[in-house]
């Protein structure tokens, strides 16, 4: 759901449990904010993150798909300071951000946490950068996570990332103003 969606008092009642009724005595008493549509009939609409504070402050209960998903990014690089800095850049557009040190880390992360983003570099110990976008595109669809390789390597690797199922490559040094961008393109935040 985005941030613009709004909702008809009958969608508000289903959400709620209550007559459509009831949705407009809570609007006309001022206690949902809401709009009314130009016309003669004059049809309310209340948008999303209004009514999910309604429904928090009144203690009703918030259906789980109802809460708007926080954009989430799992950044895999063996290089700490690199990572915890793309993790800043990230923390500062709103993003909720994992780290992975090692490919056995991104595995069980990307399982745990479920991102909708990932960032990996492609020199690793252990499982490489490669064998991480293998098992990531075994387990999970480029619509479940979009992969953006993140490496000093030369351009021929990161042509083969991209045939390995990665979406996007992005060689270091880069900006973090192209790091969300390119974040921003592929996870389509609306």
């Amino acid at each position: 759901m985005s941030a613009s969606k709004v909702y008809t008092t009958g969608e508000v009642a289903g959400f709620t449990g209550v007559n459509f009724r009831t949705v407009i005595r809570w609007i006309e008493k001022g206690l949902l904010p809401a709009y009314r549509l130009p016309g003669a009939r004059g049809d309310h609409r209340i948008s999303h993150d209004d009514l999910l504070v309604f429904m928090r402050a009144n203690s009703l209960p918030i259906p789980e798909d109802f809460v708007m998903p926080r954009k989430s990014v799992l950044i895999v690089d063996d290089d700490q300071p690199m990572a915890k800095a793309i993790s800043r850049v990230f923390r500062m557009a709103g993003w909720e951000t994992f780290l992975a040190f090692d490919g056995f880390q991104a595995g069980m992360l990307l399982m745990d946490k479920r991102p909708c983003l990932m960032t990996l570099d492609l020199r690793m110990p252990g499982m490489t950068g490669h064998e991480v976008l293998d098992y990531t595109r075994q387990h999970f669809s480029a619509h479940d996570v979009k992969i953006i390789v993140i490496s000093a390597q030369h351009k021929s690797e990161l042509n083969s990332a991209l045939q390995h199922g990665a979406d996007a490559a992005l060689e270091k040094p880069f900006t973090n103003e192209a790091l969300m961008i390119l974040a921003n393109q592929l996870t389509n935040q609306e």
